[in-house]
């Protein structure tokens, strides 16, 4: 199936960017969903049509889906703290707000970056987990809205598939990072250079972190595969990789010290309980330092199937993993600098110091 135009939500972010770019080398016309005040300035240099506006309004909405054929729909609220009214917002009814309008205009697929927390949380140690689990398994954690979100913006797609004929396809991405990540990766490289990346439990755990660049690209491989209406797929991993070896890698492109750190997976989880309590008691706004969610991700002894993707797909990761690592240490690299020489240029006479980064 030809897109002859596509529109993408998040196209600002990391993954959405990573859509826009592939759609754009693949000639593909390409129109963005964004916010008044979003920085625009990459998908400018693609050539991207700009709709401006916001996910919750309607009216937005309709504007946005006006002459496309395609939608891939990767905006949501970010990271794993905050209130549930923000989720609320800012996956739940921006999605239901999108997909209504897509549907009222008719177009021929609505694809849906969802995430393998929409599983909820499996119990680990078992077979890989495919496409025909459940979803929103376990879900009695305290204050994990994110993933309840996650749960639920799938739930209100596929009723709308299934009662009102909504063209959708599905991808389920784990840990993202590549170029234009603006959170985790700054976040990571900073502790790893202080030496403060431990590993949670041995560190033999299987990894489930993918480059965006590879989640795209199944994204839009679906879009083009007329038999994809009504599948979900994961897209989760390079290739087999464990929590150390992977962190270690990190450290290598970003020249921090070896990983020789390690702390018990319970310990780590029962501290970040705490943390989070606190944060809520005090009605923070900074996230914690470790969430139990990002705990669970990186010690977690789970892993999914990518097969699905791969034999109806043909779907293949084109990076290992330490190709896509120095592919986005080279870009982060980059902002790094421009940073360090804003900065010295705002205040001359002074040593320009490592921008403090947004994340805690």
């Amino acid at each position: 199936m030809a897109i002859e135009r596509a529109l993408i939500t998040g196209a600002t972010g990391l993954l959405g960017s990573h859509i826009a770019e592939r759609l754009v080398h693949r000639g593909v016309p390409v129109q963005a969903l964004v916010r008044e005040d979003s920085d625009t300035a990459f998908l400018e240099s693609l050539g991207v049509t700009l709709v401006r506006g916001d996910l919750t309004s309607r009216d937005a909405c309709v504007r946005s889906v006006k002459g496309v054929d395609t939608v891939f729909h990767s905006a949501a609220k970010v990271g794993d703290w905050g209130a549930w009214s923000e989720f609320q917002t800012g996956c739940l009814d921006a999605t239901t707000s999108l997909a209504e309008a897509a549907k009222a205009a008719g177009i021929r697929r609505f694809v849906h970056i969802s995430s393998t927390s929409a599983y909820g949380h499996p119990t680990e140690g078992g077979r890989p987990i495919d496409e025909t689990a459940a979803l929103g398994q376990n879900l009695w954690w305290a204050w994990d809205y994110y993933t309840r979100s996650k749960v639920e913006c799938e739930r209100l797609l596929w009723k709308m598939a299934e009662t009102r004929g909504l063209p959708l396809t599905v991808i389920r991405p784990s840990w993202l990072y590549g170029e234009r990540d603006r959170t985790t990766a700054a976040r990571l490289v900073r502790r790893l250079r202080r030496g403060c990346v431990p590993r949670i439990g041995a560190g033999d755990n299987p990894m489930s972190a993918i480059y965006a660049g590879e989640v795209a690209e199944a994204a839009i491989l679906a879009a083009f595969d007329h038999d994809s209406v009504g599948e979900a797929y994961n897209v989760t991993d390079q290739g087999p990789i464990t929590q150390y070896e992977y962190l270690s890698l990190w450290a290598e492109a970003c020249q921090a010290p070896p990983i020789h750190k390690r702390r018990r997976y319970r310990t780590v989880f029962a501290a970040s309980f705490l943390f989070e309590a606190f944060g809520r008691l005090t009605r923070s706004r900074r996230p914690p330092l470790i969430s139990r969610y990002a705990t669970w991700l990186i010690g977690r002894y789970l892993s999914f199937s990518t097969e699905k993707a791969r034999t109806k797909l043909g779907w293949a990761p084109a990076l290992s993993y330490r190709e896509s690592i120095e592919r986005t240490m080279q870009w982060y690299l980059s902002q790094e600098s421009q940073a360090l020489q804003t900065v010295g240029a705002s205040q001359p006479g002074l040593e320009a110091q490592r921008p403090h980064s947004p994340i805690a």
